[in-house]
């Protein structure tokens, strides 16, 4: 594509896309990222379309300022609803999560597609689209999760009190006797300990992120080596000690480089 750099640009409402960079980094370390957390708006899985697309432009073209080569949306609710409006605005590769998890479910054998989401993401059915262009015949049971962002934010990802909203969650989808449960939402994996204990051996678990990074691997090699330092640098719109703590602890490294960011400017 002639460009001397081949900086991936990563944007999340917030911290559940810390689950794509680190897939991220694990296939491609030495990789020049820029991570943009919207954190002062999250979350967008109770906003309206509309909303979702604004506020996913806004994020988009500040990306697009640090001179990113490729756009990682990594938010399964702007994946829904706004990776058109992306594409069209940046003359870049806009990734979504939405159809590298889809494949994968797909890949993975799938008949019986159990699919959890936030409330936006379900609505959509860009999961059922998306699945159905793949296997039009596929079963597909879905679900909106609302309460797994909070207690992800919260940072109880395995306890006893997610594990009994996961129960309420689920137990109607395995009952309807789904073989494969796709993780709509970049939060969910870090709920895989809970989810693997209620659903059991028997349902495969599909997680985007590590699809998704598959994908931004396979675009990243049709790049020039970049010059310089590799390095990773985080934009938050608003910057807690929490979001801090948590994301180091799911990415098993230090977060060095952290800006607070207005996006409404």
């Amino acid at each position: 594509m002639g460009k001397d750099r081949n900086r991936i640009g990563i944007f999340d409402s917030g911290i559940g896309g810390i689950t794509v960079l680190k897939e991220i980094l694990s296939l491609l370390p030495d990789s020049d990222v820029v991570y943009l957390g919207d954190c002062a708006r999250l979350p967008y899985g109770t906003k309206s379309p509309r909303t979702i697309i604004r506020y996913s432009l806004q994020c988009g073209q500040f990306l697009a300022s640090k001179n990113i080569d490729m756009l990682v949306v990594a938010c399964n609710t702007a994946s829904s609803h706004a990776l058109p409006a992306l594409e069209e605005a940046l003359n870049i590769p806009v990734i979504g999560v939405v159809d590298s998890g889809s494949r994968a479910a797909i890949d993975a054998g799938g008949k019986s597609i159990g699919v959890i989401g936030t409330p936006s993401t379900i609505r959509s059915g860009a999961y059922e689209i998306a699945l159905r262009a793949l296997v039009p015949g596929v079963r597909i049971h879905s679900r909106a999760c609302p309460l797994f962002v909070p207690l992800v934010e919260e940072g109880w990802c395995d306890d006893a009190i997610t594990e009994q909203v996961a129960h309420r969650y689920l137990d109607e989808l395995l009952h309807q006797g789904i073989d494969t449960l796709l993780l709509g939402c970049t939060h969910y994996p870090l709920l895989k300990q809970v989810l693997r204990r209620v659903a059991g051996e028997g349902v495969r678990i599909v997680d985007s992120a590590v699809s998704t990074a598959r994908v931004v691997a396979g675009i990243h090699g049709t790049f020039l080596p970049a010059d310089g330092a590799r390095s990773v640098v985080y934009y938050l719109s608003d910057v807690s000690e929490r979001f801090i703590e948590l994301g180091e602890v799911f990415l098993g490294r230090k977060m060095e480089y952290v800006y607070e960011v207005d996006l409404c400017v």
